[in-house]
């Protein structure tokens, strides 16, 4: 196969994602998608949100079990797991209010315990956390190094989590924890008191996060996002005074990631990292990215249905 098409978050919404894929030239045999030339890697976070959670499995999962494409984990399915493993108190992600506000599309078409929810849960644990080839790199949302050192011993030989891992990440100073945050939620910068905020779903936070792929050589304000809240020219001045959060080593070959909700027309984030997720399931775009090779990406291959 000549080339790959990396697809972001798809969160629910199937409609979209069977027009993007014939929008690419997919066609379905034998109840598979699939391209002459061509195969798909999913950026992960399939489930939640959207109103058709089921049928996007039935689409994804073929996909990547005939071999027509592969997947990394989003935050999305890995949360799902731990909201279904069981911990001596509870389960590793607990079932409060908040979680079970943000699972309740995914739990309504899968109850939580059926034979159908553990199919399900089953098979996200078979999802590699990222893909590193000689190429390319793919992660659900940040590409960090020294994470992947960390986890390399505690997952599979296929790159999967394990139920030591799950064991280890319960431990929240442990480094398995914070390397899982950091790669499927992305790294986030502890803020002062004073910057405390409420992002766009309601929920206060002390932590900003930081937009990784950027200069460190740039003002603090610039690396950092505030889940939708925005901040007066003063304070953003007054932001600039802290110190500079951890910089991530630039990407030395393209990278691909979701996660982000971005909006507007679609472009690469830097010179060799791409976001792939336009808020599909908040009014925005299913976004592609055609690859075929090409050491640093080009605005033109993105691909988007509304």
């Amino acid at each position: 196969m000549d080339g790959i098409d990396f697809i972001g978050d798809i969160h629910g919404c199937s409609a979209q994602l069977e027009r993007l894929l014939q929008t690419l030239g997919y066609v379905r045999r034998d109840g598979v998608y699939q391209h002459s030339e061509r195969r798909v890697i999913f950026l992960g976070d399939f489930i939640d949100r959207g109103p058709e959670q089921r049928r996007t499995l039935e689409i994804v999962r073929p996909m990547v079990e005939h071999g027509r494409a592969s997947a990394v984990m989003g935050n999305h399915e890995f949360n799902a797991i731990c909201y279904a493993t069981p911990t001596r108190d509870g389960f590793v992600r607990p079932h409060i209010e908040k979680n079970r506000h943000q699972h309740a599309a995914f739990l309504a078409e899968y109850p939580f315990g059926s034979p159908e929810h553990r199919d399900a849960i089953s098979w996200f644990m078979t999802l590699p956390l990222y893909i590193d080839t000689e190429a390319f790199g793919v992660v659900h949302a940040c590409w960090c190094a020294d994470s992947f050192r960390i986890l390399r011993p505690h997952l599979t030989d296929t790159g999967c989590l394990s139920e030591r891992t799950l064991s280890l990440y319960e431990d929240e100073s442990s480094g398995v924890h914070q390397a899982i945050e950091t790669i499927l939620k992305g790294p986030e910068h502890p803020l002062p008191p004073s910057f405390a905020f409420t992002d766009k779903d309601g929920t206060p936070r002390s932590e900003a996060r930081l937009k990784w792929w950027t200069s460190s050589d740039l003002a603090v304000s610039q690396r950092l996002e505030f889940g939708g809240a925005r901040l007066s020219s003063e304070r953003l001045a007054e932001l600039d005074l802290l110190p500079q959060p951890r910089a991530h080593p630039a990407p030395t070959k393209p990278v691909f990631v979701g996660h982000y909700w971005l909006r507007g027309e679609p472009g690469p984030l830097s010179e060799r990292v791409v976001c792939v997720d336009y808020s599909v399931a908040k009014g925005g775009k299913l976004a592609a990215y055609r690859w075929s090779g090409e050491p640093l990406p080009v605005r033109d291959n993105f691909v988007c249905v509304s």
